[in-house]
């Protein structure tokens, strides 16, 4: 038993270093792992993965492709069955160049999810003419990135959180009438940040009594990553927390309020 198993790491060594003779280049990186056992095959993760690194293969969710995975988890919070995780390993590097097909050629406003020039339907704010504009700041708190905030600072304490994509800010106007006021406001791209927030999350809210949380995504598939850190973190602290999600359109809109 001993010797095959020597054989075996042999063999996994030399394909790996004749993938790395070939020119392929492999990170420590995160990327979706699938449960086939617990996977019921209904595909929905499947829509939801825009660069097509999944595939339905005899009734089963299949990664068909390290390199189009980006590892942001987007599809984790569609599955029903809770059989995808992510899980750091050795990979093909996510490969950027998918998104110019997703997106369409021509330097275009991208159709997808991933870059869009926005068509501003709202003329520039005069702000000395515009009396319903205060100029008043609803942040309650400081530092507010995710990544900075202490996991036991005191106005965690009986709090309503407001945890917000970097983007949603810039898209939707009234960010700090309709969702900051009267919230502690935590902010954050997990894209950008290439983090694990879930863990920060359990940690303030296992530390702390918080009274609900609201989620402000984008529409974009990367942003389906904050919404599932903060899931994951409930779960994980045992604890019952009210929670909402309301998604931005590109354009400002409120385009869908879901309580979970």
């Amino acid at each position: 038993m001993l010797q095959k198993g020597t054989i075996r790491l042999r063999k996994e060594e030399v394909e790996f270093e004749m993938k790395n003779l070939k020119g392929m280049k492999y990170m420590i990186r995160k990327i979706v792992k699938i449960d086939e056992e617990k996977c019921n095959g209904c595909g929905l993760c499947i829509s939801a993965c825009h660069e097509g690194a999944l595939q339905l293969v005899d009734g089963k969710a299949k990664l068909v492709s390290e390199s189009y995975c980006d590892g942001l988890g987007n599809c984790l919070p569609q599955c029903p069955a809770g059989a995808i995780t992510l899980e750091e390993r050795e990979a093909e590097p996510f490969d950027e160049s998918i998104l110019d097909g997703i997106c369409g050629s021509g330097g275009g406003a991208c159709e997808s999810s991933h870059a869009f020039a926005c068509e501003s339907k709202h003329e520039i704010l005069n702000l000395e003419k515009d009396k319903n504009c205060s100029g008043e700041s609803s942040l309650n708190q400081w530092p507010c990135q995710i990544k900075l905030v202490p996991v036991n600072a005191p106005y965690f304490a009986d709090a309503d959180l407001l945890v917000a994509a970097d983007c949603t800010a810039y898209a939707y106007a009234n960010i700090h009438r309709d969702f900051m006021r009267n919230r502690i406001t935590l902010i954050g791209c997990p894209k950008l940040d290439n983090e694990d927030y879930s863990l920060k999350f359990k940690e303030i809210f296992s530390r702390n009594n918080i009274k609900s949380i609201t989620v402000l995504r984008m529409e974009v598939p990367c942003c389906g990553g904050i919404v599932y850190s903060v899931k994951r973190a409930i779960v994980e602290s045992g604890k019952i927390i009210p929670l909402n999600v309301v998604t931005i359109s590109i354009d400002g809109s409120i385009i869908g309020v879901n309580k979970e």
